[in-house]
């Protein structure tokens, strides 16, 4: 077993910057693909991006160039570094993980191991 739980989530205003983080803990070794997705208020939990075992990237259109995935296998963290916040990146934030390769990183059916969410809230 794999738990996942994040952390550095809160208030930001627009433009601001937040850097949420992933810590596994339990069975660690071969984890493939790694992500966070997100859930605003009567919305589906959409995809933002995922991270490979080979350092692969993956980013919905809506968070390329201000939104980075990044991790560190020998501390077992995954880290979303967000810059230029918007108002609409206001959402809980989920980390997930899987140990077996993705073809479709942005459906969430396809990973076994989710973190409690951190709150992204994003103000005017």
């Amino acid at each position: 077993q794999m738990q996942l739980v994040e952390s550095g989530g809160g208030s930001v205003q627009t433009g601001g910057s937040l850097t949420l983080s992933c810590t596994a803990t339990g069975h660690t070794e071969n984890v493939c693909c790694m992500g966070f997705f997100r859930q605003a208020p009567g919305k589906e939990r959409e995809g933002v991006a995922a991270i490979a075992s080979d350092g692969s990237t993956n980013y919905a259109d809506s968070v390329k160039g201000r939104f980075t995935i990044s991790r560190d296998d020998a501390e077992n963290i995954l880290y979303l570094q967000m810059d230029s916040l918007k108002i609409e990146d206001t959402a809980m934030y989920y980390c997930a993980a899987d140990f077996i390769g993705k073809v479709r990183w942005y459906n969430q059916n396809e990973y076994s191991y989710w973190g409690q969410g951190t709150q992204v809230t994003v103000s005017s």
